[in-house]
């Protein structure tokens, strides 16, 4: 199961019902919540619905697939480094959290920051300026089927890494404004693009020492 942009908030619990009954009935059915709701500008939902999303959907996603920007409006705190969104992360509630548009290590870059509960990892690749809408719809979904393939998480993160990049690459090189996954569908099965890819000191490490 995966949900993505609300238009109302009621729509939260709508959601909540339907995750609810599908574990009812399959215990190990995964759900992963995209929390759509801001950028770098700031929310562009109703903050009703933006809480909606954090109080009713965040508690009970298996995964949670933030952007930097969107973790930071939950946390309700600025998030200036991979330490600080770690943090939150690791307190924001789902077992799992992917954030995207984290902070990057090498210089010029962005990454993937994937947290659970014993593996802190980063996958990075090179910025590009004003990347079209749905790179985080797309990272989730891509996600979520890797991870139903059966792959581990380690191997899942890199290749959905590389995967939304190389489409996002292809998109800019041909000056698009929007994804055209039709036209890049290789990219989605079988990514080529190199993607950096760092093991981190989980931020709940000595806590469970």
């Amino acid at each position: 199961m995966l949900s993505g942009y609300l238009g109302e908030s009621g729509q939260a619990d709508a959601v909540a019902s339907l995750v609810g009954a599908v574990k009812a009935k399959t215990p190990d059915a995964i759900y992963i919540c995209d929390p759509v709701m801001g950028d770098s500008g700031g929310l562009y939902v109703p903050e009703t619905t933006a809480i909606a999303m954090r109080d009713r959907l965040m508690p009970i996603a298996d995964i949670a697939t933030p952007n930097r920007h969107e973790l930071e409006w939950m946390a309700g705190a600025p998030l200036p480094d991979l330490k600080a969104v770690m943090t939150a992360a690791l307190h924001a509630g789902p077992a799992t959290m992917l954030v995207t548009s984290a902070p990057a290590m090498m210089a010029g870059g962005t990454g993937n920051l994937l947290l659970n509960g014993s593996q802190a990892l980063l996958a990075e690749h090179r910025l590009i300026d004003k990347p079209p809408n749905g790179l985080g719809d797309l990272t989730a979904a891509v996600y979520l089927a890797r991870i139903l393939s059966g792959q581990p998480a380690i191997k899942a993160l890199q290749s959905t890494t590389a995967a939304v990049y190389e489409i996002l690459a292809r998109t800019a090189k041909r000056g698009g404004d929007e994804l055209q996954l039709e036209t890049d569908a290789q990219s989605l099965s079988h990514p080529m693009a190199m993607v950096q890819l760092r093991h981190l000191l989980h931020p709940g490490r000595d806590k469970r020492a």
